[in-house]
């Protein structure tokens, strides 16, 4: 059966919904996300929810700084076609409005599905940096786990951007 129904992407409505989606992030990338040689927490950014029928099916953090929006943390929480595209879409959407010339954020070299969605969706590799995440398990954050998706051990950082 094809499913038709829209997916609505909006911030929280009230401070029990922002409390949901910052347990949302939290749940999947902890309290810290390291990049760029420092960590963030990513659920303190502005925080986006992608609802289905009210229920919660992804989410997202960016922060905007200055003429520049970093998403910070973006996850769908089903197997569902377009759940990524509508985050992102609501993402450049803000990031637009606050002015923002250039839209960017970093990925381990082991994400290769999320790798290949950002390229999909318009962005360019921008930087590469060898053995970033493994320095950072090892000054940073101790936690990171060694091998990624597919047992892929994670290693590099790549930044992907586009311009605005």
């Amino acid at each position: 059966m094809d499913d038709t129904r829209a997916i609505e992407v909006h911030g929280a409505d009230d401070a029990d919904e922002l409390l949901r989606l910052r347990n949302r992030v939290r749940s999947t990338w902890g309290d810290l996300v390291a990049r760029r040689g420092a960590v963030v927490d990513p659920a303190e950014g502005e925080l986006l929810g992608a609802y289905l029928d009210h229920e919660i099916i992804g989410v997202a953090s960016y922060a905007i700084d200055g003429d520049e929006c970093e998403v910070v943390a973006i996850e769908a929480y089903q197997q569902r076609h377009g759940i990524a595209t509508a985050l992102m879409d609501a993402i450049r959407a803000r990031a637009r409005t606050a002015g923002c010339r250039r839209l960017w954020l970093v990925s381990t070299n082991d994400n290769v599905p999320a790798i290949a969605f950002y390229q999909q969706w318009g962005m360019d590799l921008a930087a590469y940096r060898r053995d970033a995440v493994t320095d950072a398990r090892r000054r940073l954050k101790p936690g990171i786990p060694e091998l990624g998706h597919e047992d892929i051990p994670i290693r590099h950082e790549l930044e992907f951007e586009l311009d605005l």
